[in-house]
């Protein structure tokens, strides 16, 4: 921060003394000229050109560096969203409804699998435990009455007929009873309890996978049906990237490609993933899915649902580039300033036209124009728009 400051005020008071001096050779015919940055004439090919004195450069800040021969990714920029996997997601409902009787989950709570969520009060849960301790009694009975006339039957004392209703209705009540435990495990009840004869009001809702709560839209006393989500878990042991490509540009993604990406208020693109799935569809907005496993160590701090922006890497190629820092705008169009002189008596600079190509962790490919002359020359990597200012306002004092 403090850093930050002082090269603030370096700048407020080198603009300062720029437009100071330039008001000075408005009123002073005497004054010396070369304590302000001085316009040049245009060399050559066109480039502007301005000169500093040594205590103005050193004022300034300035810095340079090198063009370099880089290889840089040919990219396809996508967007799209941290996702999981379906079997990492789960949503928790009542299915037969009822009161919230308690609830105290809260998103970003870690859950286990099987640990109690909620407990849901119904009085249908009441019938459905008598219904089967009643049909566990009449079993009971029909069983030692199959067992019965089973025995007659082989005998040869009792008819078919009787033998076949009491069978039926044995393996109905049978199928009944299953059932009813089955409903009970349903709803959260355990039916060993019931067989005991304990009866209850309420069941739980348990987590069904381990994980964190994600949303839980719960209060006590609330009614709520079986349509209602109560809570979703995520489990984000297995998150991904799930990127969204247009048509132009399926043909040039293919399965194991390598991605830099970053949150979509980021530009680092410091995280790493790589394609393993890409979409055989394309829904109505023309859109295709790119599924990519993240790097194992750059999931920290993603979260499902966090919006990114991603590169896709489709080949290399070796070309010029320079720090996108050392970049400038001046009258709509991109140019590099080059500090062309450097000694005791003054430094100069002329902006350079460029093209821009691909940016790529923190460098940008350049083109320059046939006629550009940049041997030997080194573009301004920090401060170039503090130059920039300065030749501005020489541009205006003329």
């Amino acid at each position: 921060m403090k850093f930050q400051i002082n090269s603030k005020i370096k700048v407020l008071i080198f603009t300062a003394l720029v437009v100071m001096a330039c008001g000075n050779n408005d009123s002073e015919k005497g004054s010396a000229p070369e304590k302000t940055p001085k316009e040049d004439q245009k060399v050559g090919n066109g480039a502007k050109q301005i000169s500093f004195t040594k205590d103005q450069y050193n004022l300034a800040g300035i810095e340079t560096g090198e063009v370099e021969m880089r290889n840089l990714s040919n990219i396809v920029k996508l967007n799209g969203v941290v996702d999981v996997e379906p079997k990492s997601m789960a949503s928790v409902s009542a299915p037969l409804g009822g009161y919230l009787k308690t609830a105290g989950r809260l998103p970003g709570e870690e859950i286990k699998k099987g640990q109690v969520l909620a407990t849901i009060e119904n009085p249908e849960f009441i019938q459905i435990q008598q219904d089967y301790l009643e049909s566990l009694g009449k079993l009971e009975f029909l069983e030692e009455e199959f067992n019965r006339q089973k025995q007659l039957r082989e005998e040869d004392v009792n008819s078919a007929k009787t033998f076949q209703e009491v069978s039926s209705e044995y393996k109905i009540t049978q199928g009944k009873v299953k059932a009813l435990e089955q409903l009970l495990t349903l709803v959260g009840i355990n039916s060993a309890s019931v067989k005991n004869g304990t009866i209850i009001p309420a069941a739980n809702l348990y987590a069904p996978i381990t994980g964190y709560v994600k949303t839980s839209n719960v209060n006590i006393g609330d009614y709520v049906t079986p349509q209602d989500v109560l809570f979703e878990i995520v489990n984000l042991d297995d998150i991904h990237l799930a990127l969204n490509a247009f048509e132009k540009d399926l043909e040039k993604i293919e399965v194991g490609q390598s991605v830099k990406f970053s949150l979509s208020n980021d530009n680092s693109f410091d995280r790493t993933a790589s394609v393993f799935l890409k979409g055989k569809a394309t829904g109505e907005d023309r859109i295709t899915p790119v599924h990519c496993h993240i790097e194992k160590g750059d999931e920290k701090n993603l979260l499902p649902g966090m919006y990114v922006k991603a590169w896709v890497e489709t080949g290399t190629n070796k070309q010029l580039a320079i720090p996108s820092e050392a970049i400038v705008q001046y009258e709509g169009k991109d140019y590099v300033i080059f500090q062309t002189t450097g000694s005791d008596s003054g430094y100069s600079f002329k902006l350079e036209q460029i093209k821009k190509g691909i940016e790529q962790e923190g460098y940008t490919g350049i083109t320059f124009a046939e006629s550009a002359n940049i041997k030997d020359l080194k573009p301004v990597t920090r401060n170039a728009y503090t130059i920039l200012s300065a030749l501005r306002n020489s541009e205006e004092e003329e």
